[in-house]
């Protein structure tokens, strides 16, 4: 006889699983992606370090490349991922205030106790992939509630 789990009272709904992309999907979308963050980038984290870090740490070459042939180049699944959330926190920032502050405000040290008094920057900083997904539904979550 073959063995059941129990039903599960868990509720909450299924976040979809994330599909990877296939190589010409993602060379289709890396110039436009890569514009868009350069442009962000260039507003809302200053130094080329807080970018490279934001992207999962990548080399000093392999920016500068990036920065250099948008185009040409061919990101990963992961790399995209990153982008995407910065996408979307900035769009969320941009929502609810003017831009000037969307623009500082991962610069800016937070009282949320999410972050622990770090700036949003640091805490993504330490927290990867991961810290920017939080930070993402956090201030999706703001948005709906104002």
């Amino acid at each position: 006889m073959a063995q059941c789990y129990p039903p599960t009272r868990y509720t909450a709904p299924l976040r979809r699983c994330p599909t990877l992309l296939p190589k010409r999907k993602r060379e289709r979308v890396t110039g436009p992606a890569l514009k868009t963050f350069f442009a962000s980038s260039n507003v809302g984290i200053s130094p080329d370090e807080d970018a490279r870090e934001f992207l999962g740490g990548v080399s000093n070459g392999r920016y500068y490349q990036m920065k250099k042939e948008e185009k040409r180049r061919i990101l990963s699944t992961d790399e995209l991922f990153r982008i995407s959330y910065l996408i979307d926190i900035f769009k969320a920032l941009n929502t609810p205030h003017g831009q000037s502050l969307a623009d500082r405000w991962v610069q800016l040290p937070n009282s949320n106790r999410i972050f622990n008094g770090l700036a949003p920057l640091e805490y993504v900083k330490k927290g990867g992939q991961f810290a920017m997904e939080i930070v993402r539904e956090l201030l999706e979550a703001w948005i709906r509630r104002t």
